[in-house]
């Protein structure tokens, strides 16, 4: 029987950063992977767990302990990703060693949230966490700091949010009214969170990337594209010009929420017009490659359910206030507007999964 030192690396700066892969099995392997590891990014802290594992490996050989140093990685993406792949590691760790127990070895709580999954295959007989030692005086604290700003995620996280906050009470502040600023800024922070949130800024890099790809190979998606943002840019200025519209009135104010549905109904069906068009011409591309086209017909149909209902909605909302003159019909005939669109979007969505399982490519798929 044979007891584990067991490394854990839950983001895989070894495979990232030191280019090894994972199981790291043995002592000298490990020291190996350390000292690359060192080399690529000395900052990394789990260069000082691997050594930890090799000082304790030494120790219980002075023992007379039967004992094994092994290293598992997971995966960039931390989670599910990365925790399925350390277990399907552990489990190979497992038919290949006769294993009466394990000790864990981390560098702190994130990598030690996989000790459930090591508790459910084997009995853990305990857990050393790494520590650095450091100088508690101002410089370190001003380094670290310093390369926590650096770091895109948190600067993105904690610096947008409120530097959006203090420009828009400035602008607020400098126009001479600034009873309306918190309700700005707090409109600003949740769209930014919602943004981020939804995965918005991938979806923007990535429409970004296959403009740049359409130009390059001459496509016909760039032309669509380019229709596209146009439209958009027309669609937010006519919603723009209409939530100033009542947002500047001096005798009344109508509130956030009746501005940004006034903004949302003026604006909606210019931005599906634009992304059917997009849609559109990424299809024709594909056809033209002779690839396959089919799970696009069910974006056409969703995009047209998903305008349709905030369109529904916000008429419905704009049709209850009466200080919003365009919008002067009852609301009993909003609400039964509304109650349309919800049925005609589940519909329009149904029919669209329909066509998308139904419908064959007109061009086939080439080898």
């Amino acid at each position: 029987m044979v007891k584990l030192i067991l490394c854990i690396d839950r983001d895989n700066d070894i495979g990232d950063k030191a280019g090894e892969s994972s199981p790291v099995i043995g002592r000298e392997k490990n020291l190996i992977t350390a000292r690359n590891l060192g080399i690529a990014d000395p900052e990394d802290s789990d260069i000082n767990t691997l050594y930890a594992g090799v000082k304790l490996y030494d120790q219980m050989v002075e023992e007379h302990i039967d004992v094994e140093l092994i290293t598992l990685a997971g995966d960039r993406k931390v989670g599910l990703i990365s925790d399925q792949k350390i277990a399907d590691q552990f489990d190979d760790i497992l038919q290949k060693y006769n294993v009466d127990s394990t000790i864990m070895v981390s560098d702190g709580a994130e990598d030690e949230s996989i000790l459930p999954i090591i508790e459910s295959r084997c009995k853990v007989d305990g857990v050393q966490r790494v520590i650095v030692k450091q100088s508690e005086n101002l410089e370190s604290t001003y380094y670290i700091l310093k390369t926590a700003f650096n770091d895109p995620k948190i600067s993105h996280t904690f610096f947008v949010p409120i530097g959006l906050a203090a420009l828009i009470y400035s602008l607020f502040l400098f126009k001479g009214d600034p009873k309306y600023a918190l309700a700005a800024i707090g409109s600003a922070i949740g769209a930014y969170m919602l943004y981020r949130g939804f995965g918005l800024d991938d979806s923007i890099v990535e429409f970004r990337l296959k403009i740049e790809k359409s130009i390059t190979s001459s496509r016909l998606s760039f032309i669509t594209y380019s229709i596209a943002v146009i439209l958009i840019l027309i669609g937010t200025t006519m919603g723009i010009v209409s939530f100033w519209e009542y947002y500047s009135r001096p005798d009344f104010f109508v509130g956030l929420i009746i501005l940004i549905m006034i903004f949302i109904n003026m604006s909606i069906w210019w931005y599906i017009i634009a992304g059917w068009i997009a849609i559109v011409g990424r299809m024709i591309d594909l056809h033209i490659e002779g690839k396959s086209a089919k799970g696009y017909y069910a974006y056409l149909f969703f995009l047209f359910s998903f305008g349709l209902l905030l369109w529904g909605a916000s008429t419905f909302i704009l049709s209850i206030t009466p200080s919003v003159k365009e919008y002067s019909i009852s609301s009993e005939t909003g609400s039964n507007l509304l109650v349309l669109t919800i049925v005609g979007a589940i519909i329009i969505s149904l029919i669209g999964i329909w066509i998308s399982t139904r419908t064959s490519d007109a061009f086939p798929k080439t080898v």
